[in-house]
């Protein structure tokens, strides 16, 4: 059996391929009905709705900068926040924190958590790295593992894994451990598929190695100006 990687014309239009999807994405969000008010989700995120509903703060921090197992959500997509909190109050996503906090919100409140999340600084600067092969992390997120049909992580995620538009969040920041659970989750179908149904795919041929790998490689990414 041939296993050649692809040639460079194919992986231009594979690279192509998923930025027109991010194009699409970005420019086509989901019909709304409800109008966000980024301020409500300030107090929202600082205060909760007592008695059900906990400060996002108290985990996620005051500016979404994230805490430990906490994955940060400033600057993120408010369609991709809000599909989110969707997501684990009607039990596709699965998480035992999130699912009553956002059962506890209605759709009104998601959006304008999400909004105000999406308002704010991530920190994080939009810069590729240079892509050392004997760096699987810097690897796989620069250029991807084309002969086991991995594209790479900035291709959807954006340079440095700072994130793209609306639909496609911040890779870098998050924790090992965090990926892991993430990249789990897909595999078990307790995640939704997400645009194109790209990363369910995705995360059935990643290993525990290229999760670690591309988490080391993220964390040392330079930050921005615009720290939060």
């Amino acid at each position: 059996m041939n296993h050649a990687p692809p040639s460079v014309e194919t992986r231009v239009s594979r690279w192509r391929f998923a930025w027109v999807a991010v194009g699409l994405a970005s420019f086509c969000p989901a019909v709304s009905a409800v109008t966000a008010d980024a301020r409500k989700g300030a107090s929202i995120s600082a205060t909760g709705l007592p008695p059900a509903v906990a400060a996002c703060a108290t985990c996620h921090g005051a500016k979404g900068e994230g805490s430990g197992a906490f994955p940060p959500l400033a600057g993120n997509g408010a369609a991709y926040t809000r599909a989110q909190l969707e997501a684990f109050a009607e039990g596709t996503r699965a998480n035992a924190v999130m699912a009553p906090i956002a059962k506890g919100l209605d759709a009104q409140a998601r959006a304008d958590v999400a909004a105000w999340f999406a308002s704010l600084p991530s920190g994080i600067a939009p810069k590729p790295g240079m892509a050392d092969p004997k760096d699987k992390g810097a690897w796989l997120a620069e250029r991807g593992r084309w002969a086991d049909g991995i594209p790479a992580c900035n291709a959807c995620h954006g340079p440095g894994g700072a994130g793209v538009g609306e639909h496609f969040p911040a890779l870098a920041r998050l924790g090992a451990a965090y990926m892991q659970e993430q990249i789990d989750a897909w595999k078990r179908g307790q995640r939704p598929p997400g645009p194109l149904g790209l990363m369910q795919g995705i995360a059935t041929k990643l290993s525990r190695d290229d999760i670690s790998a591309v988490a080391q490689y993220y964390a040392q990414r330079p930050a921005s100006a615009a720290t939060p």
